[in-house]
């Protein structure tokens, strides 16, 4: 979600410069009508009970990253998903990330931050392990899902424990991708090519093949590709999968939502995706937006949705001039909508480092099945440095690691009065 001005000839520097999208905290949801044509009395608009940042799971990134023993595990990352797999453990997904090891304070700059050096190596994806226990580790072989070819790289996005195949007893971790090429600016990160999805066997998770579900490099106008599996939910023996576009290249919040559904087992066969065109399921061909109006409704390319007492909640970026560390939510009876919304909402905390209340912006917020429970959601978002220049921004975000690792929150949702 997002933080990714790239030129062909320099693709590992595009997480530099994003111009960062999405926003993550405790959101109250305006009341809306009591009952909405899909969901009847059994659904009502939801707002945020209570929040709070989760500093356990925060500080458990920052002692394995702050690990001065490692050299080859991830240090900090973005793009942050998470999967529970059936022995218990925690497969975390990471797009653009940085191994290496990392040195204690102070930095060369006097600073008393825990540092890296700004040849610190970079990958385009990686993969962590947290135990049943919630502690992490380690870092499965970087970049676990190779480039597809030169200048084009994956990033991963929602991920799911499904059957083999419908009715299989054998079950294995299904990885949406997204496929993105280098490009001169204003696609500052990248030119959005192509959804895929990666097979990995349990319990090694190996990958076994990648397979493209979505091909998107015949739509000529890169602002209406879309790509698939910012996140995921389950309802009725299908998996929806929710994509969006880049309607403008700085991933703004205008940007439109869309939606796909796969039977259960069948997210890596591309001829079982069905995709809402406005009346019901069809070809992608047809597909129409599900939420997004090009001015004040609609998400950026990264969001994520959770489902909680009947009701679907949707949190983004806010739109328009609410900042970037601003939070928008929609509800809504099915994924199909009509999504209600926006609704205003509470500023992500920051990293205390001086000048980066300013200088700083928190992006891309996820919700996390894996630690919820009880009544409660539990949200990442990314964390990122603001500077148009490259080399300024790698050296901020090096001289204190932890600007560009995720943050936590825990919320509980409750029935808008």
């Amino acid at each position: 979600m997002s933080a990714r001005e790239r030129t062909a000839a320099g693709p590992r520097r595009i997480w530099l410069v994003l111009p960062l999208a999405l926003a993550c905290a405790a959101v109250l949801l305006i009341a809306l009508p009591d009952e909405d044509r899909e969901g009847g009395a059994a659904c009502r608009p939801r707002t945020v009970a209570s929040w709070s940042a989760d500093e356990k799971v925060t500080g458990e990134f920052a002692r394995y990253g702050d690990d001065t023993t490692r050299t080859d595990d991830w240090t900090g990352g973005d793009g942050t998903h998470s999967v529970r797999l059936p022995d218990g453990r925690v497969l975390w997904l990471f797009s653009d990330t940085f191994l290496g090891q990392v040195h204690a304070p102070p930095n060369p700059a006097g600073q008393p931050h825990t540092w890296r050096d700004t040849n610190t190596p970079m990958v385009r994806n990686s993969a962590v392990l947290m135990s049943r226990s919630g502690t992490l580790e380690g870092t499965l072989a970087s970049p676990l899902f190779p480039d597809p070819a030169p200048q084009q790289w994956r990033w991963p996005v929602a991920a799911r424990v499904e059957p083999r195949s419908p009715g299989s007893a054998e079950q294995v971790v299904r990885v949406l991708l997204w496929t993105r090429m280098a490009s001169q600016g204003p696609w500052i990160y990248g030119v959005p090519l192509a959804t895929e999805v990666a097979t990995l066997s349990l319990p090694d998770l190996r990958v076994e093949n990648i397979v493209k579900v979505s091909d998107q490099q015949s739509v000529a106008d890169p602002a209406k590709r879309v790509l698939y599996g910012t996140t995921t939910v389950d309802d009725d023996g299908w998996t929806y999968v929710f994509g969006g576009t880049d309607a403008q290249a700085t991933a703004r919040p205008t940007s439109h939502a869309y939606l796909a559904r796969v039977p259960h087992g069948r997210l890596a066969d591309a001829g079982a995706w069905e995709y809402w065109d406005g009346d019901g399921w069809g070809g992608q061909d047809k597909h129409r937006p599900v939420l997004g109006d090009g001015k004040r409704k609609g998400v950026g390319s990264a969001f994520t949705v959770v489902r909680d007492d009947g009701t679907y909640v949707l949190f983004t970026m806010a739109a328009g001039t609410e900042g970037l560390t601003g939070v928008a939510t929609y509800w809504a009876c099915s994924p199909t909508g009509p999504w209600h919304g926006p609704a205003k909402g509470f500023q992500a905390p920051l990293p205390q480092d001086g000048a980066a209340r300013q200088d700083s912006a928190a992006y891309n917020p996820q919700a996390h099945a894996a630690l919820g429970g009880d009544g409660r959601v539990t949200l990442s978002y990314d964390v990122n440095w603001l500077d148009p220049t490259p080399a300024s921004a790698q050296a901020n975000i090096s001289r204190n690691v932890s600007l560009y690792r995720p943050r936590f929150v825990t919320l509980r949702l409750a029935a808008a009065r």
